[in-house]
């Protein structure tokens, strides 16, 4: 499946840090980690709550430009060797410069040298700038005041897309209505996280954010009704079968509900979220989707047309993506 080009449209920076990146960085700055990882050396969490923490915590070490920097050129050349050629990664401002604009702007540029460098070898990518929704509304808006003065309105710069992760059950997504407004107002693209643990309601309040996409929204499949209106609005699906599954969502890969919500007409596409959490790659989400549901080049192929309808580039870019999947 490594050969097969791929575009990647939910994929958290700091959450596709190797653990041994992040134990470099520490070491580095001699600095001590709480235990996070296991006998093994992987990242090491309970349940979805643990792994906030987890996650949190070894974000901890990731603090200058010159350490995004060099982040983001080891998650691209990981893309790259999963034959990923288009990436969209989750950027927050609260961990470059604490939502800081003047600090963001810094590390913004060290980002945008790399992005570009990286595009040169065939590995394109935009960055989505993400609310972390438990830290609250009020905090939510310096990340969308970063976003809206960093934009490129017409999606060719790096920063083009806005969105809000975190944990489900904190607060409606009403709650963050001016955020989503400011960067709307700045041309960038929507998309937030729902239905991944907070079920049809979740992504109801969520649609009405004006989001064009859904980061996971599994917990769509239950309600007929949502699926209609989700297929008429043409909202597309950023699902993560593999993090659903070691999250605990779902047992096994063949009662993952993607292909109950692809076979409906509900627009999906496929990525990792945090692939060294959740011991996952690209290649290997799509290895256990063909074994699960039988998926072959021709499914794979529109999945990623769909995303390259979906994604928050310029229209030149969107072209380069459709003629790789025609």
């Amino acid at each position: 499946m490594k050969d097969l080009k791929k575009i990647e449209l939910h994929l958290h920076l700091e959450g596709a840090a190797p653990p041994a990146f992040i134990r470099g960085l520490a070491a580095e700055k001699n600095m001590d980690l709480p235990p996070i990882f296991d006998a093994q050396g992987n990242y090491d969490y309970k349940d979805f709550n643990d792994f906030l923490r987890v996650y949190e915590a070894a974000t901890a070490a990731i603090k200058s430009p010159q350490d995004y920097a060099r982040l983001l050129r080891e998650v691209l050349q990981n893309c790259g060797e999963q034959g990923v050629i288009y990436a969209e990664l989750f950027v927050s401002p609260e961990f470059c410069g604490g939502g800081d604009l003047s600090a963001w702007r810094d590390y913004l540029a060290a980002m945008t040298e790399v992005a570009t460098e990286m595009s040169g070898h065939g590995i394109d990518s935009r960055a989505v700038l993400t609310v972390i929704r438990h830290f609250g509304p009020e905090r939510a808006r310096k990340t969308a005041i970063c976003a809206a003065e960093t934009a490129s309105a017409d999606h060719s710069g790096w920063v083009s897309g806005f969105g809000m992760g975190g944990a489900e059950n904190v607060g409606r997504a009403q709650d963050y209505a001016w955020s989503f407004d400011c960067a709307r107002e700045a041309g960038l693209g929507l998309t937030s996280h729902a239905g991944e643990w907070g079920g049809p309601q979740s992504i109801r309040d969520t649609v009405s954010l004006g989001v064009t996409r859904i980061g996971h929204g599994v917990g769509a499949v239950d309600d007929p009704a949502l699926m209609r209106e989700l297929i008429d609005r043409g909202t597309v699906l950023e699902v993560c079968p593999g993090s659903n599954l070691a999250l605990g969502i779902y047992p096994d890969w063949r009662a993952h509900p993607i292909a109950k919500l692809a076979d409906a007409g509900v627009k999906v596409t496929v990525s990792t979220d945090d692939p060294p959490f959740f011991h996952t790659t690209l290649s290997q989400e799509y290895d256990r989707l063909a074994d699960a549901f039988g998926w072959a080049e021709p499914e794979f192929t529109e999945l990623n047309r769909t995303a390259a309808e979906a994604a928050f580039c310029d229209e030149n870019t969107r072209a380069r993506l459709r003629a790789a999947f025609a």
